[in-house]
């Protein structure tokens, strides 16, 4: 299947235009209740608790009502949900949209310096936590002076002191729900406020509206696209929920829309190789999103067998490029495994806070239609970092020949409002409508999409550019490397000069000098690396994105 290329440059998506329905998330996630509503929406993958579709319905409809008759919660408030995965993340985000709300999801790992910056600047009139961060909550609303409620999702805990227990307020079913028919809320208006991932800098905040969300969830609905089977009285496929939901990717992809149609979630709240591993043999998924770390984990774990995958179907990969290597090393682990004597697809997404789609230009810019780019089944290879096609509705234009790399600029119905109370940001990140990625993209004949690499994260060795993600994947064909990053670090003669970050496989005896000629036979001499330095484990954000800041402050 092929992208049809025009005259004036334009690469048009093969696929029919979607239809946005004109409706909020809540409006869109039950649409179908009826359909599924006494199936499991989502179990956790420790304990067994779980809520069938009713149950969640009625709970967050009860939590909405309660925030705005017990919390004076109004239309267009910031309520923070600092949060792990759990079965009751979900009643969450859908009651405070309910409510009228915004959501700002938060990682329930961050410190109190680090939650202190996002609660402040979304202007937060309410935090939904669990028990065991109630404390440094408490300290991070004393910094910020901020004197607003705290509620503590208690289902299996104790409520600690000076909050409002969770498990109460989704129990009271007298609460006055007519108070929700005061909630005047629409396609256009914010319904997410995400943080940027900061791997390059410190997070913003991301407005996304309603119709940046259902554009999406509808898009992975499609035909085309679902990785998949309806859910019917017979038939309901599970997928894994381990991603963090306080993340695009978690939220999006994997909560919102696989609730959308009707699928059952498997909650657990962090990646830790046991429970993961019992929850892939105990559910038997035929679906399952994964980040790049742990792609490395199965494709090298012993500990991974057979019955891990025993009716897997569907693997999509994103967050973070994953390398050929890596790919190479998974699919033979599968292969391993039985898997490929089935029919089965891998896939890698594309997406950021900012984006709900893409497309490309040098300057390639992408029409209104444009969702997402998603490894086909059967595409032509695997290389380093390809996004696949784009998807329905999709348009992009290029001044430049095929395979030119250029910057990424993005517009469609899937593109954020902007950054929330940041107008220097969203004169940077803005150009004439179109939105810059920040990221270096090229298309082919054919009109596959790839990614290059952060533009803010190429090395420049004296007039040229080296892109790490390039190095990182040669390193990582090393038969003794098990995980790399690369960054550039000063130099006097030359500006910056890249330097190599190295995770060996156990019991491996390889040098400095050995990854460095490994890699510096297969590139032109500026592309050489000058250091390498090994590490027991590559800093990564929750979503397998290096970072690589971090490495650099090093």
């Amino acid at each position: 299947m092929k992208h049809i290329w025009t005259g004036d440059g334009t690469v048009r998506s093969p696929f029919n235009d979607v239809v946005i329905p004109d409706v909020t998330i809540t409006e869109y996630v039950w649409k179908n209740l009826d359909k599924w509503s006494d199936k499991t929406a989502v179990i956790c993958g420790v304990t067994d608790r779980k809520y069938t579709y009713i149950q969640m319905y009625r709970q967050s409809q009860i939590f909405g009502a309660g925030l705005r008759k017990k919390f004076n919660i109004k239309d267009g408030d910031v309520v923070v949900v600092m949060l792990p995965n759990s079965p009751e993340y979900p009643t969450v985000v859908l009651g405070v949209l309910t409510s009228g709300g915004i959501v700002s999801t938060l990682n329930p790992l961050y410190t109190v310096y680090e939650a202190q910056k996002q609660i402040s600047t979304s202007e937060a009139k309410l935090i939904v936590t669990y028990p065991e961060k109630v404390n440094e909550v408490k300290e991070v609303l004393k910094i910020c002076k901020l004197n607003i409620p705290v509620i503590a999702v208690d289902i299996d805990k104790t409520r600690p002191e000076d909050t409002v227990s969770f498990k109460e307020l989704i129990s009271d079913t007298d609460v006055d729900k007519h108070v929700l028919k005061e909630v005047k809320r629409s396609a256009q208006d914010t319904s997410l406020l995400l943080y940027s991932s900061g791997t390059t800098g410190l997070p913003k905040a991301v407005e996304l509206t309603h119709r940046n969300i259902v554009a999406n969830l509808e898009q992975q609905s499609g035909d085309e696209f679902k990785k998949f089977n309806d859910t019917t009285e017979t038939n309901q496929d599970i997928t894994l929920a381990y991603l963090p939901m306080f993340h695009c990717y978690g939220l999006s992809v994997i909560c919102l829309s696989k609730l959308s149609v009707g699928l059952k979630l498997v909650t657990l709240p962090r990646f830790n190789p046991d429970t993961f591993l019992n929850a892939l043999e105990k559910h038997k998924f035929g679906l399952v999103y994964v980040a790049p770390p742990t792609v490395l984990f199965l494709a090298s774990s012993p500990l991974v067998k057979p019955k891990h995958f025993e009716k897997l179907q569907n693997v999509l990969t994103g967050a973070a490029p994953l390398p050929l290597a890596d790919v190479e090393r998974f699919l033979s682990k599968l292969d391993i495994c039985g898997v490929t004597d089935r029919k089965y697809t891998y896939s890698q997404l594309y997406k950021q806070s900012q984006i709900f789609g893409a497309g490309l230009r040098k300057k390639f810019k992408i029409r209104d239609g444009d969702v997402v780019c998603v490894m086909l089944p059967n595409s032509p290879e695997y290389p380093t970092v390809v996004l696949g096609i784009l998807t329905a509705g999709g348009l992009a234009t290029t001044v430049n020949p095929v395979y030119t790399l250029g910057e990424l600029l993005i517009k469609g119905p899937n593109v954020m409002k902007g950054y929330k109370n940041n107008p220097k940001a969203n004169s940077e990140v803005f150009v004439d409508g179109w939105l810059r990625s920040g990221d270096l993209a090229k298309i082919d004949e054919d009109g596959y999409v790839f990614i290059a690499d952060r533009l803010k994260e190429l090395i420049k060795v004296n007039a040229y550019q080296v892109p790490p993600a390039e190095l990182e994947s040669i390193i990582r064909e090393h038969p003794e490397v098990f995980d790399a990053a690369v960054v550039g670090i000063p130099d006097d003669k030359t500006g910056e000069k890249p330097k190599a970050f190295v995770v060996l496989n156990k019991d491996s005896s390889a040098s400095n000098k050995d990854i460095m000629e490994y890699v510096n036979t297969k590139v032109a001499p500026y592309k050489r690396l000058k250091e390498v330095e090994f590490l027991e484990d590559i800093p990564k954000n929750p979503s397998g994105k290096i970072l690589r800041r971090v490495l650099v402050q090093k």
